[in-house]
């Protein structure tokens, strides 16, 4: 089913696309950080660049979502559950390969950063600290941002089942639930929330207000989101029928 998963991706061109957006965007956030008066001098920023990659996990998360709600809307969802009766295992198997390239983005968008910020730190006379042990934790975090937010989408696409939909779901909860509720809630409620979660695994806090949880912290709380969409991926999947 692995193998198979990774064939029906391989014939489609939209969701590779989608993930080579992933490091443009981190370029882009890279090269504005620098062109708004960023300190190539202070170390801060440095990890402020480089957590660029966390940004990149939007996109593995709408590309997560094609892995249930795009076979439905290309109507290929009956041959593969005709094909794989066990629909508990298909939908494991979606998982598996949609973190597992989830991981890979964020690889290639932490490649991305790295090359792009010292490139402007050599540029602008900055001492870019590769070996700096936090520079690495950022980069870390920020691929397993990619991973979890990949398998949040699966369970997403599995629960709405309509792309658009789920789509623009996930795109009201950043915009109302993340960044208007969250904030009347008080930072103390809103870091528990995914996306400041997420924020706080890759350590780039897109509200300065936002009182983040350490990373470890973060990276716990996400993990226990994806968890929980990766069982109602499979509990949906199991109970709903397919048309």
């Amino acid at each position: 089913m692995i193998h198979s998963e990774f064939r029906k991706l391989g014939t489609i061109r939209s969701p590779w696309l989608l993930l080579a957006a992933g490091p443009l965007i981190v370029a882009a956030g890279v090269t504005g950080l620098v062109q708004s008066g960023g300190n190539v001098h202070d170390p801060a920023v440095q990890g402020q660049a480089l957590a660029h990659v966390g940004l990149a996990a939007l996109l593995t998360l709408i590309f997560g979502m094609l892995a249930v709600a795009g076979e439905y809307r290309h109507g290929t969802i009956t041959d593969t559950f005709l094909s794989f009766p066990d629909r508990g295992r298909v939908m494991t198997a979606k998982l598996a390969v949609y973190a597992l390239i989830g991981a890979a983005a964020g690889f290639v968008s932490s490649v991305t950063a790295l090359a792009v910020t010292a490139g402007w730190w050599a540029a602008k006379g900055g001492a870019f600290q590769l070996s700096a042990a936090g520079s690495w934790r950022v980069l870390a975090g920020g691929v397993a941002a990619n991973v979890a937010f990949a398998a949040i989408g699966v369970g997403l696409g599995a629960l709405i089942r309509n792309l658009a939909g789920a789509v623009a779901a996930a795109l009201a909860w950043i915009a109302l639930v993340e960044g208007i509720a969250g904030q009347l809630a008080g930072p103390g409620l809103a870091r528990w929330l995914p996306l400041s979660a997420s924020e706080a695994l890759d350590r780039a806090s897109i509200s300065p207000a936002t009182r983040l949880l350490p990373q470890w912290g973060g990276g716990l709380v996400l993990l226990g989101y994806a968890t929980a969409f990766a069982a109602v991926a499979v509990v949906t999947t199991l109970r709903r029928d397919v048309t």
